[in-house]
């Protein structure tokens, strides 16, 4: 149980002092009857805000099509990021919604946004092998050779302590390929080409696991149970 003026706080409707305000003005319930005491400590399910019931109380899963030009990061300084495409009231939840794992700048496609911690930590953990699938197209065209390389668990990228896992390489094309990796290493993709000579130009992750970005075009999502990687 929380205090309401709490949970109206951390879903993003208002701030604990504004609360008074809402309450005050009868548009919060519990119960079935108009709360008065933003003190009160009470069960989400027994709340409706304006006659609705609190929004995603539980805690929020979105999957979102990554555009090309969007950080990851809430620093302002570094930019428009993926959070300015989402409903002002989310972006206003304690905890904040935030990446599962990050796609830089450049990179476009499948990325997990949640407000759900426990939940980050567990999908970006070495431990959780989740396989992630990424479209490359690349300044030149690319070996055959790659292939073994990129599976055999040795390829060694600069400045890491150990070599790269074994990771599953498709050529589509002679400058296009699939990558499906089960780690994510800083900017792991661009730094495993360039490593065979080759330089990204684009980049695009399709799936992350059992999901895909069907039916979502760039900057749209779409919400998930809380609960679809598990309890948290």
């Amino acid at each position: 149980m929380r205090r309401l003026d709490q949970l109206l706080a951390n879903l993003g409707y208002c701030s604990r002092r504004e609360a008074r305000d809402w309450v005050r003005a009868g548009r919060v319930a519990v119960g079935g009857r108009t709360a008065d005491d933003v003190g009160d400590r009470v069960e989400p399910a027994q709340v409706r805000i304006d006659g609705e019931a609190p929004d995603h109380a539980h805690g929020l899963l979105l999957l979102l099509h990554k555009p090309v030009g969007l950080v990851c990061s809430h620093d302002e300084r570094e930019g428009p990021n993926v959070y300015s495409l989402l409903p002002e009231r989310w972006r206003r939840r304690n905890p904040p919604v935030t990446s599962i794992g990050r796609l830089d700048k450049e990179t476009s496609g499948l990325l997990l946004l949640t407000d759900l911690a426990p939940l980050v930590h567990r999908l970006t953990s070495p431990k959780h092998k989740v396989p992630k699938v990424y479209r490359a197209i690349v300044d030149r065209d690319l070996s055959p050779d790659l292939v073994p390389l990129f599976a055999s668990g040795t390829l060694q990228l600069a400045g890491e302590a150990g070599p790269c896992a074994s990771s599953e390489l498709h050529l589509v094309g002679p400058r296009e390929a699939l990558l499906t990796l089960t780690e994510g290493r800083y900017h792991q993709v661009r730094r495993m080409f360039a490593a065979a000579g080759a330089t990204v130009v684009t980049l695009h992750r399709e799936r992350f696991g059992s999901l895909d970005l069907q039916g979502l075009a760039a900057g749209q999502w779409r919400e998930l149970p809380p609960d679809f990687f598990g309890a948290t």
